[in-house]
Parts: structure tokens; sequence; C-alpha cells
């Protein structure tokens, strides 16, 4: 098996051991270090063959972005960030992913599989779906309440609750968005303001301001609006 050799490159320790763990589950990944600055990785980098690079973007001495293009021929990037605003500008480094935190296993793992050769490659949340119709638990008043991903419309975020919308139902979940937002598959889900998630193929209509679904108007945030027009109007 084809090992890739990644360092982290993460100046919050708590995020940084969490992807540790990841990495230390993944047999295809070998972890050579931990840099705290972007500095420190560059030195990495002129001594390690580095195949992969987890980088956060807000990074004392030397921003993520401006790591990145001062390198000449850069392995393989996933960015780690918790500001989702700049995730167009992450693609447009050709990036392999972009994760927000906090990062759950199964976002994780579908951004490495992305680096394996075909032969290899495990099957990903969007064959998940298609296949084995995906589904998750969501605790409501005591009970686990199952919900299949190709059945939620969109989600709402009112202060410390998330609202799950289907077409026939709405469930209340104490959940942070950005929690839900890790879990669901992003060939198939969109952030497009602070408080909503949409399943892009539901969308009946839309405007510069605004999505339509089973006829809700729900806006789309001013800083999320370049990004979502940009995947929508493919």
């Amino acid at each position: 098996m084809e090992k890739y050799n990644c360092i982290i490159v993460e100046d919050e320790p708590l995020a940084a051991e969490i992807l540790k763990d990841y990495i230390n589950q993944i047999p295809f990944l070998n972890l050579i270090t931990i840099c705290e600055d972007a500095i420190y990785a560059l030195d990495v980098l002129q001594k390690e063959k580095i195949d992969l690079i987890f980088l956060d973007i807000n990074l004392p001495k030397l921003k993520g972005f401006d790591f990145i293009q001062t390198l000449k021929n850069p392995p393989n990037i996933i960015i780690t960030t918790a500001y989702h605003e700049y995730a167009l500008q992450g693609y447009e480094y050709n990036v392999v992913d972009y994760l927000m935190k906090p990062i759950a296993f199964n976002r994780f793992l579908v951004a490495v599989n992305k680096l394996k050769q075909p032969t290899e490659t495990a099957p990903t949340a969007l064959e998940t779906l298609e296949n084995e119709r995906a589904y998750t638990f969501f605790n409501v008043s005591k009970k686990k309440v199952k919900v299949y991903f190709d059945e939620i419309l969109y989600i709402e975020s009112v202060k410390e609750y998330i609202h799950v919308f289907t077409a026939n139902k709405s469930i209340p979940v104490k959940f942070q968005l950005s929690q839900i937002e890790a879990l669901l598959p992003k060939s198939h889900f969109i952030r497009i303001h602070r408080s909503f998630i949409v399943a892009k193929n539901k969308i009946d209509a839309f405007s510069a301001t605004d999505v339509e679904i089973n006829n809700k108007q729900i806006p789309i945030g001013r800083s999320y609006k370049e990004l979502v027009l940009s995947i929508i109007e493919k």
C-alpha cells in the first residue's frame, strides 16, 4: 500500500491533536511532524519528502495562503479551518479539500480518500448515498430519530438548535450548524447563509439573493454569495 508522508501545520494544540488521532487511524497516512507555524513547515519541507499538508489558514508569522504561495511545487494540501469565507480562495489554489472545524472523522476520511488511486479508493460519502441511502440518527426528546440524507430539504440554525426540514416534518436538534455541515456530503449540500444549509438538488429556483425550496424562500448570505452562485450555476 502506498504511504503518504504528511505534516500538520496548526497552532491550536487541540485541533492538531484531533488531526493526529485521525491520521493515526488511516493506514496509508504517515505523520512526520506537527508544525506550529508555516516557517517551521518550510524547514520540514526542505528536509523531508512530504506528500500531504493539513494546513490551517489563520497561522502566526505567515498565513496559510501566503505559505502556499511560497511553495514552487506544493504537495497535496487539505485546508483545515473555522472560516468558511475562504473556501473559494482555497479551491483557487487547487487544494484537495477544504475541511471546516470541528472536523468529523467521516468528513476527514472523505478528504483523504481523494488522494488514493481509483483501484484503492474506498466508498466515498457520495457512493454511500447513492448505493446504500446514507442516513444519520439525531437525538430528539430522548429518542434517536433516523433521517436519510436524501430526505433533507434544508437545515436552519435557530439559537442553540438546528431544525432539519424534510418534505413532511421539522426535526429540532441541539446541535451546531458547523457540526452538521461536517457530517453532510458536500457533493449534495451547500451552506448558503450563516443560518442555513440547503440540499442542492432540492433547489426549485434561485436569484442573487435567495433560493426557493418547497415554496420556502431562503436567503443567501452576502459573504456566501459568490461561492454559492458559482456552484448553483454550474
